[in-house]
């Protein structure tokens, strides 16, 4: 110890009671006379005069004041998502598409829903109780957006395609108003955003929740009012090649909008989008919006069945002669009208909506059936006659053989479907944004996500030092059967041995056909038939694959949507099966 003079203390001892007291170097005061210490200590002015400068320099540095959390900006759930539909939009730009769909049609759109689901462009919304709107009154007041949306109107889509190029190069506002950066003055422990935690408890009856793929429906949705050639197997393609943003989009998130808690369940996807799930949200999201009949889909647009027939007969390698016969078949059930191509939220059920792409393979399909039956005996016999033509062929169009083409065509799609279950397993759900539940497990949280960034390069380094396979460029085609010189092309062979003349007229030499579906289920069922594939032949399995295959969708929707198109080509079958039926059940009564 060292001893100093005290003399501001003048208490007296509690043992010896005298009054002489001494400083220790932890400041505290000492008895000289009995060497009692007490717990009082001295107050030092000047820490400089009682400490070395070194051990100044420690104190300041284990005393210094912890930086105050960063807050970030004050930003609202449905701000997240109209930052996820701006990158789509941008996306969907750079593949081609008219801007007017981001400018106009999806901006009208998202400002509808902000006020339908009373989030924003609204008096009094829902997410907060002073009645604070998502978007600043200043931002409202300024852009007068605090009205009733625009009317939709079929006058605002162009009616060709030289009207759309014309009004392509018109420059319009934003899609979204900008994100105000005002600074919160309290920290939410349960999620990043102010109306996280009410987002996820709200459950009003009639009121649309925006999920991530919902945000896709919103892109269908612009996109079919458009017009535009991009189908809803085209768009979910996109998505899983990485063109469109819907993965762990909330990493591209502005850094001071801070992401946790709640939020994580609105914003976090570790699913690919189906096909059947955008399809439904896309009408319940219309009907939601209340909007009026969309753009009439004539002849001339990409998404009549003549069109689509084209594009997936050059894709699926068959010959262009059977696009005669599919316009027939189209002719004849009356699926190319007008009244029953376009979509009407209001007036139209559910299960009248078109799946465009769909229902134009099964069209193909159905195409497929009349020439060839796929009962695995006609196909076969048929490329027999096939293949005898073609080695006495001198000069002539080569005829189809279906067999041919069916072993080609299974081994590109065999590789082409292990390519993409490969691609699946190996992917990366988590982002390289980590994702905490709490703002105090932030730092957990990065760290943990270096420590994973650090073994994956380690492991990399092990397994496989090759580079990763290069992203592959957007094209509305997945086989290109001009470019590729080791398989043939079928697009220029002929049917003329299947098909054979009556009259004046072309009629196929296999006159037999076989329904797909016997008996549709009830009108309150949610599907119009099953599918069970040890009930059909091999060939007609594969073809469905196939399509299948193509449009990212299940066998069971395609076969549906073919049995349905057999009802309207074949109905006097179905009326005579259904009076047959009626005509027992009255016996038995």
């Amino acid at each position: 110890m060292e001893f100093e003079e005290a003399g501001d203390f003048n208490e007296p001892c509690t043992q010896c009671a005298a009054v002489s007291w001494g400083v220790t170097d932890e400041g505290t005061y000492y008895c000289t006379t009995c060497l009692n210490v007490t717990e009082r200590c001295k107050e030092v002015e000047n820490v400089v005069d009682f400490t070395p400068n070194t051990k100044v320099q420690a104190i300041n540095r284990g005393l210094k004041k912890k930086r105050k959390h960063e807050k970030g900006w004050e930003w609202y759930v449905c701000e997240g998502f109209q930052y996820i539909l701006y990158q789509q939009a941008e996306a969907l730009l750079s593949l081609g598409v008219c801007s007017k769909l981001k400018d106009e049609v999806l901006h009208n759109f998202w400002k509808r829903y902000l006020q339908k689901s009373k989030q924003a462009y609204c008096k009094k919304p829902v997410h907060s109780k002073d009645n604070k709107s998502a978007v600043s009154d200043s931002y409202l007041s300024c852009s007068g957006l605090d009205s009733e949306p625009e009317p939709l109107s079929i006058l605002s889509c162009p009616s060709s395609e030289g009207e759309a190029e014309s009004q392509s190069d018109v420059t319009g506002t934003l899609i979204l108003p900008n994100i105000k950066t005002t600074r919160c003055e309290t920290t939410s422990v349960c999620s990043g955003s102010v109306d996280g935690v009410e987002y996820s408890r709200r459950k009003e009856k009639g009121i649309l929740k925006m999920t991530v793929p919902v945000t896709l429906a919103f892109c269908y949705m612009s996109l079919l009012w458009q017009r535009e050639t991009i189908t809803l197997s085209d768009l979910l393609r996109f998505v899983e090649d990485g063109h469109i943003p819907y993965i762990n989009t909330y990493q591209n998130f502005p850094e001071e909008m801070k992401l946790y808690g709640q939020d994580i369940k609105f914003f976090s996807v570790e699913s690919w989008p189906l096909y059947e799930d955008i399809y439904e949200k896309m009408i319940e999201l219309a009907k939601f919006l209340d909007l009026p009949r969309f753009p009439d889909i004539t002849e001339n647009c990409f998404l009549h069945p003549n069109m689509l027939c084209m594009k997936y007969l050059m894709e699926a390698n068959l010959p262009d002669e059977m696009h005669s016969l599919t316009c027939q078949v189209i002719r004849m059930t009356g699926i190319g009208e007008v009244d029953f191509l376009t979509f009407d939220p209001i007036t139209h059920k559910t299960k009248t909506v078109i799946k465009y792409d769909v229902q134009a393979v099964a069209i193909i399909v159905v195409v497929l059936k009349l020439l060839f039956l796929l009962n695995d005996n006609v196909e076969w016999s048929l490329s027999d006659l096939a293949q005898e033509k073609n080695e006495d062929n001198h000069g002539d169009k080569p005829c189809f053989d279906f067999r041919k083409w069916y072993q080609i065509m299974k081994k590109i799609i065999d590789e082409k479907q292990q390519k993409r279950e490969e691609f699946r397993a190996k992917y990366l759900w988590k982002s390289e944004k980590p994702l905490y539940y709490s703002s105090v497990d932030r730092s957990v949280a990065y760290k943990r996500r270096r420590m994973v960034e650090n073994l994956q390069k380690q492991f990399s380094v092990l397994v496989d030092s090759a580079p990763g396979p290069e992203k592959k460029k957007p094209s509305s085609f997945q086989l290109n059967w001009a470019e590729d010189q080791n398989t043939i092309c079928f697009h220029g062979h002929s049917l003329q041995k299947i098909l054979r003349k009556k009259g004046k007229s072309l009629t196929t030499l296999n006159s037999q056909y076989w329904l797909s579906t016997q008996k549709f289920c009830k009108s309150y069922c949610k599907h119009a038939t099953t599918y069970e594939e040890s009930n059909y032949s091999m060939s007609y399995q594969f073809v469905l694959n196939f399509f299948s295959f193509l449009l990212r969708i299940k066998a069971s929707l395609l076969h549906e949507e073919v049995s349905l198109i057999e009802k309207r080509l074949f109905y006097k079958k179905y009326e005579n099966k259904s009076q047959v039926s009626k005509s027992k059940k009255a016996g038995r009564s």
